[in-house]
């Protein structure tokens, strides 16, 4: 048995929903089965990206490091070779984080560029890797040179096979966020209805979350659709600028957010959630039951349209939103409770895949023809 591991994760804000589990998991048995894992305690190195994660990994990691910032959503138009530089810098950056730390293992989660960066500089450091992914028609393409790559589901093995040629993968058989949510919920963390109604002035509300689904293009037609709904709506900017929202706005009903707040005590709170989002959006409603409609977006194909579809959660185009009340009012609460259950399974197996993992004996990367594969059907989102 090992005395300490050193176990390093790199997430933005919605998979550190799924990584915080799976520590909170190792922590527990590290101190309540000490026989049951392979060393006595681990420390935790968090390599944060964008906004507000770096606050929500702190009670779980030992030291933090920023690696960057994400660069999409339309906020800055950048030329490629810009793009590059500015790639290039944050890559150089979590060299910089996990270099002399004797880190054992990089766990990454979700499918933007801290992925990218930080399997980038472990490939270079020569420290194994372990990817868990959600969204499965678009990954990532650096997770062609991770060691192994979990999947949610038996029924993605054979596509990531077959369209991406990478056959290191192993099914957890779930989601762990679904747990991340339950808790919180359990923890009493968030706002009650009286504290929302105080802050927000609004007592029924309807809330609009505007993701990476979602393009800039698409903002008017939306704004548009929601005012003439002539209800309160509560909009949370996500990936764009409050300003961006706000200049397409006449109505007075209409709210727009700072681009990071507490936003399951708002999902709790809310009459109907309308959503541009991906995966993490979708656990949530489907946790909280809150009746929903996915913006169908210009990801066609994508897990959480999977995922939305097993919710019973209507996908539909902006054209095709409620035109009023009465059509928002008869849609039907989600049913979520094989999300939790499934998510008890998938934390199980992601402990068991890491204490497991054979370090003399490293599962080999899929490498170059796999991130060509990613990388042409990743072109098909552009």
């Amino acid at each position: 048995m090992e005395d300490q591991i050193n176990i390093a994760i790199a997430c933005e804000l919605a998979p550190a929903k799924t990584i915080i589990p799976i520590i909170k998991r190792i922590k527990f048995l590290e101190k309540e089965e000490k026989d049951y894992l392979n060393w006595n305690k681990s420390k935790i190195i968090g390599l944060t990206h964008g906004k507000g994660v770096k606050e929500l990994l702190k009670p779980y990691c030992n030291e933090i490091y920023s690696i960057g910032q994400g660069r999409g959503g339309g906020k800055v138009k950048r030329n490629n070779l810009e793009l590059a530089s500015l790639i290039i810098k944050d890559i150089f950056k979590a060299i910089k984080a996990m270099r002399g730390k004797n880190i054992d293992l990089l766990v990454t989660c979700g499918n933007a560029g801290d992925v990218r960066k930080s399997i980038a500089a472990a490939n270079f450091l020569k420290i194994p890797i372990i990817h868990i992914e959600q969204d499965i028609y678009n990954p990532i393409e650096f997770i062609s040179y991770a060691n192994l790559v979990t999947l949610p589901s038996k029924k993605y093995e054979d596509y990531f096979e077959n369209i991406y040629h990478i056959d290191n993968v192993v099914n957890i058989g779930g989601y762990p966020m679904a747990n991340y949510v339950k808790e919180y919920i359990n923890d009493e963390k968030l706002e009650i209805s009286e504290e929302i109604s105080l802050k927000y002035a609004v007592d029924d509300f309807i809330l609009i979350v505007l993701g990476g689904d979602l393009k800039i293009t698409d903002l008017k037609e939306l704004i548009t659709s929601l005012e003439n709904l002539d209800f309160p709506v509560i909009i949370a900017p996500y990936r764009f600028k409050r300003e961006q929202i706000e200049s397409l706005i006449t109505s007075n009903k209409i709210k727009v957010l700072d681009e990071f707040v507490d936003l399951l005590s708002l999902l709790k709170e809310a009459k109907a959630l309308i959503y541009g989002a991906g995966m993490g959006m979708t656990i949530e409603a489907g946790v909280l039951e809150i009746p929903s409609i996915k913006i169908a977006g210009f990801h066609k194909k994508q897990g959480s349209v999977d995922l939305a579809k097993d919710l019973a959660i209507p996908i539909l185009e902006i054209s095709d939103l409620p035109k009023n009340m009465e059509e928002l009012n008869k849609l039907s609460k989600p049913n979520g409770k094989f999300l939790i259950e499934n998510s008890e399974l998938a934390i199980e197996n992601l402990v068991d895949i890491i204490n497991d993992f054979d370090f003399n004996n490293l599962p080999k990367k899929s490498g170059l023809s796999a991130m060509r594969a990613i990388w042409k059907k990743r072109s098909e989102f552009r």
